[in-house]
């Protein structure tokens, strides 16, 4: 994600965390902020959904994207990734 308009890493790190625990508590997956740490208009998120049936993990993962772009008025969606491991 690109965030413009943030001017700190305390500005962007308040933005991420709450976006981040929103969708734990809404979605029940895991989720943090991963890679560029410290480069304050730029964050990595990473979503991890687990479950029997990988439709519903796709699922999930289409409502979290669609949340984070509707929720994330200041940021700018710039890569997605999406991995499904198979055991």
């Amino acid at each position: 994600m690109h965030l413009p308009a943030s001017g700190s890493l305390k500005a962007k790190r308040q933005v991420v965390a709450g976006l981040l625990r929103r969708i734990r508590t809404r979605y029940g997956v895991a989720a943090a902020e991963v890679g560029e740490r410290n480069r304050w208009q730029i964050a990595h998120l990473a979503v991890a959904c687990v479950s029997q049936d990988g439709s519903h993990c796709d699922e999930i993962m289409a409502h979290v994207l669609s949340y984070i772009e509707k929720e994330s008025r200041d940021a700018q969606i710039t890569n997605v990734q999406t991995e499904l491991l198979r055991i």
